[in-house]
């Protein structure tokens, strides 16, 4: 169907200009000033900014995770990403033990298969990579999965050690791909929580005091060291506190090839929320864990000055009963992880255009054009220009909205309760489209599915800014 979009505020990365925007075969064919041409369907975008759609390169949907699985599926999670402004996820299959990687991803793409709303990429998840199968890594990138992703922590688990880490590290850099990693000590960690759990502390705030952030720098600093010795562009995930972001900081004035994510979790939640009442606190147990407050502005200046590049999720949902109630007894038990694919786009536009820490094109290059550049997306994704995909928002900057459960405008996660429950944010998606077809409008799915999976390019050096 063509679309043809009047009147907008077009912004991306780099460009502020008003123009029309002529859509046809899934691509933009046109943009111009005053176009004259006929279309299946017009929308007036006046007084309104029109954006790339929201590119979010961290999502765990329908994942196993401590005796349950992640709340949203591959139809559900996608359908709340849309609604907030996002039309693209890169979601993280995940290879078991001792299993090929391709098994991995046979599973995820048959749990993503004819479901989701939007446009969707993989990531994997690599728990053990012996000689023997590391020429899989080359094959997954011919499958257009061109990244990795390792953890320092969950030992017995997801945890790989540092041999493991250098041999996937090294094949990755031959390959032309980004690692992805989840650096905090584990094993430490784990040591810190048998003290706690002798000393008989099993409240969820436990989560977070047993997970200090000195041992999120030092899995960054260590993953960094190794990723500069194996030659290989590194991407570290929600990076969540100062002490890990001086870290990074240090590594890019010396020149090594390192990005680093954040999320919204980390920008406007803090430690405090494991003190509410009763249990609570379990809804905010995630890792990394939440940290104290001052830690926010250290973020946002990161963010300002580039030492970090993407704002992600980590949607990881769990629902509040049967699901977080796992760990009543103890901390350790409760699912890790937190909803937020929804409410992404307008808690960064009001948390930074509106209270004046980033301007609009910073905006639209933290919440798609970077991912994109980051992971092998652009330009096919994640910018407006004549030949790209025609995934677009059509954002109202002056519509109010305050996110919670109880309101249908704010919550479609199949999630029983809102991480960011009675946040007021200014700036709201009103319609968007994926490849040409326009899926929400005025708060409506107009269409059931259509995501399709997207190959990935080589993402070889650090190319976002």
């Amino acid at each position: 169907m063509s679309v043809l979009i009047k009147n907008g505020r077009i912004v991306t990365a780099v460009d502020d200009y008003h123009a029309d925007i002529y859509i046809e075969d899934e691509k933009i064919s046109m943009i111009g000033k005053d176009l004259q041409v006929e279309a299946a369907k017009v929308i007036d975008a006046s007084d309104r900014l029109v954006i790339p759609g929201g590119i979010d390169p961290h999502t765990h949907f329908d994942m196993p995770f401590g005796g349950t699985r992640s709340a949203d599926d591959f139809e559900s999670g996608p359908r709340a990403a849309a609604f907030g402004g996002t039309t693209c996820v890169i979601d993280f299959a995940i290879q078991s033990k001792g299993s090929s990687t391709f098994e991995g991803l046979d599973t995820w793409h048959q749990k993503a298969d004819g479901k989701s709303l939007i446009d969707y990429a993989f990531h994997m998840i690599i728990t053990d990579m012996p000689d023997s199968r590391l020429p899989e890594m080359q094959k997954l990138a011919d499958e257009g999965v061109t990244s990795y992703k390792l953890f320092m922590a969950y030992p017995g688990v997801l945890y790989v050690d540092d041999g493991t880490l250098y041999r996937a590290f090294r094949q990755a850099g031959e390959n032309g791909t980004r690692i992805c990693m989840h650096a905090e000590n584990g094993i430490v960690i784990d040591e810190i929580i048998k003290e706690a759990l002798a000393d008989g502390h099993t409240e969820p705030k436990y989560h977070g005091l047993t997970r200090p952030t000195r041992m999120e720098a030092e899995g960054v600093y260590r993953s960094i060291a190794i990723a500069e010795v194996a030659k290989v562009p590194l991407y570290i995930v929600h990076l969540s506190c100062s002490d890990a972001l001086e870290e990074v900081k240090r590594a890019r004035a010396r020149g090594v090839d390192v990005i680093a994510e954040t999320c919204p979790q980390y920008l406007f939640l803090d430690q405090s929320y494991y003190d509410q009442e009763g249990f609570e606190g379990a809804k905010y147990v995630m890792t990394p864990a939440l940290r104290e407050k001052w830690n926010q502005d250290e973020l946002w200046q990161g963010l300002k000055f580039r030492d970090l590049e993407t704002i992600a999720t980590d949607h990881c949902p769990f629902c509040f009963k049967d699901q977080k109630e796992l760990g009543l007894d103890s901390f350790t038990k409760i699912p890790n992880g937190a909803p937020g694919v929804e409410n992404r786009m307008s808690l960064i536009y009001n948390g930074g255009v509106v209270k004046g820490r980033m301007d609009l094109n910073r905006f639209v290059e933290v919440t798609s054009t970077a991912a994109a550049k980051a992971f092998g997306l652009f330009p096919k994704k994640g910018t407006i220009a004549v030949g790209t995909d025609a995934d677009i928002v059509i954002f109202d900057p002056e519509r109010t909205e305050t996110i919670s459960v109880k309101n249908p405008c704010t919550h479609h996660m199949r999630v029983d309760y809102s991480a960011y429950e009675g946040f007021e944010v200014k700036g709201f998606t009103e319609t968007v489209l994926s490849r040409g077809r326009v899926i929400i409008e005025n708060n409506e799915q107009k269409i059931e599915r259509g995501g399709q999976f997207v190959k990935r390019a080589l993402t070889g050096a650090h190319l976002s800014g």
